[in-house]
């Protein structure tokens, strides 16, 4: 066997040499203080609101995987996403956790990633990057609303910064076990969330763009194997369960269906969310300190930059999509704020605490309002859609079958009211619907022969389907439909005054 390369840089960066003096208190309590705050920040009021659509599907999932009686039937195993996350939580099913064990366990992993970035920035730059990156991350809106619900993004997140980590070892002493472990995360990454894929684009563009990294191939194919073993076991267990068209057909939808978004859906969203200021350390970093650049800068930035130019172009677009981005953000925003530039400690106390602002306020404005029933994009969960499903498991009989304006309400009712649902809004056409939702061929004739009893009309659902909305309110004048149940929102109204109105209602419809 030939020698190892030697690391791509082994002399510590100047910034990294001109930063590294040792914090006034000692950074494991720096660290764990920022850990606190990114736990607090992730538990507050928790689960005052119940799950949206996709946290229902998810922990439906899980449910089935520990073969859950009140669920399993509602919700297959095999859906459109690999199994880790749902997996890690079915332990939760099988040893009967309280209600809302699900959200915890994403904090869990949430708090985990932010002391990965730490490591990351320490990693890179040094200890006080570290503990900068971790307080950015830690604060972030971006990364405490998605980490505070029951999604694959954070996970996925979590093992695509462990990946990161695990390659810039590699990369600074060139011990291929470093690799193979990355290969190993990177594996995890996908069995996560596969939309992670795009990441090895990242990694491609950096050791195109740095032949001096001296990865040889053979180790990064060892590396690609080793994350191909780790990824096996989902390919298999879709053979061997009979569902491996379920992969393809949910591809196929992904390929052909319209835009949810237009193009500036992105730069719109994301420099909000991940913090206008945080954007601008990194920039200045990046400028301020280009005459000490090395193979670093340029890790974290195809990290950034592949991701980004992929789903700006991909026509699906999702809120959550682009979070793996969120740590080498944070890092080299970390490098921005501890960089030689700042001069005096209390310039970089001073600027650390604006930023740190910049982010807590509009965190902290999410996160309250999801608890107090906001409708804010990214803050949670439905507002009375798990009261209302408790409801109908207590109210609506055994049996009984349900119709909604789509299918985000239809996994509310089936996951909290263990009542058949089905979204009206569901196309028949297979390549204009998602292929795990199944649809409800013709209302009028289900509702005429009572095979549904009872309609759900819901205002979240209605304000992006007006027309169905419409529809399935015609279906209840139609077939005799009474109001049994209604779910309110308070409001704020003229004159202060507290305004109440219909967030869902049920009717209970007779042919």
């Amino acid at each position: 066997m030939g020698r190892a390369a030697p690391a791509l840089s082994s002399p510590r960066p100047a910034e990294l040499r001109g930063a590294s003096r040792a914090p006034r208190l000692p950074a494991g309590l720096l660290l764990a203080l920022t850990l606190a705050v990114a736990a607090a920040l992730r538990v507050w009021r928790l689960n005052d609101v119940g799950f949206n659509s996709d946290e229902a599907v998810y922990s439906g999932q899980a449910a089935a995987i520990a073969t859950d009686p009140d669920l399993e039937e509602f919700f297959p195993v095999f859906r459109a996403h690999p199994l880790l996350f749902q997996t890690l939580l079915s332990l939760g099913f099988r040893v009967h956790l309280a209600d809302g064990f699900e959200r915890f366990a994403a904090a869990v992993l949430g708090v985990a990633t932010v002391y990965l970035v730490y490591q990351l920035g320490r990693l890179l730059y040094g200890r006080r990057t570290g503990l900068l990156a971790a307080l950015l991350m830690a604060l972030m809106p971006y990364h405490v609303v998605v980490s505070r619900q029951v999604l694959l993004d954070g996970p996925m997140t979590l093992f695509a910064t462990l990946t990161l980590v695990l390659f810039a070892l590699y990369l600074t002493n060139h011990e291929r076990l470093w690799l193979y472990a990355a290969g190993a995360a990177m594996g995890l990454t996908f069995l996560s969330k596969e939309t992670s894929i795009v990441l090895l684009g990242g990694v491609y563009a950096f050791l195109a763009l740095t032949p001096e990294s001296g990865v040889r191939l053979r180790d990064l194919a060892v590396a690609l194997g080793v994350m191909a073993l780790v990824i096996a076991p989902f390919p298999l267990s879709l053979m061997l369960a009979g569902r491996a068209g379920t992969g393809e057909s949910y591809l196929t939808w992904q390929l052909f269906r319209r835009p949810n978004h237009d193009w500036l859906f992105y730069p719109q969203t994301v420099p909000e969310v991940i913090g206008p200021l945080v954007l601008l350390a990194a920039v200045m970093g990046l400028w301020l300190l280009r005459r000490q650049a090395s193979w670093r800068e340029r890790l974290l930035l195809c990290w950034i930059a592949v991701p980004v130019a992929f789903f700006q172009l991909w026509p699906v677009k999702g809120f959550q999509y682009l979070l793996p981005i969120a740590p080498a953000v944070a890092v080299l925003a970390g490098r921005g704020l501890s960089g030689r530039w700042v001069s005096r400690p209390a310039l970089g106390v001073l600027a650390t605490a604006t930023v740190a602002a910049s982010l807590l306020i509009p965190t902290w404005n999410r996160i309250d309002g999801a608890a107090r029933g906001s409708l804010l994009a990214g803050a949670g969960g439905v507002p009375g859609g798990r009261e209302a499903g408790r409801w109908i498991d207590e109210h609506v009989p055994s049996g009984a079958t349900l119709m909604t304006i789509g299918p985000s309400m239809a996994n509310l009712v089936q996951f909290y009211g263990h009542r058949r649902a089905y979204g009206l809004s569901v196309s028949p056409n297979p390549l204009n619907r998602n292929p795990s939702y199944e649809p409800l061929p013709n209302p009028d004739q289900a509702l005429r022969d009572n095979d549904v009893q009872y309609v759900v009309w819901d205002t979240f659902s209605a304000s992006r389907s007006p027309k169905f909305a419409s529809r399935l309110l015609r279906y209840a004048a139609r077939y005799n439909g009474r109001a049994v149940h209604s779910e309110v929102l308070r409001a704020g109204g003229d004159r202060g005054l507290v305004a109440r109105r219909p967030a869902i209602v049920v009717f209970e419809v007779r042919p």
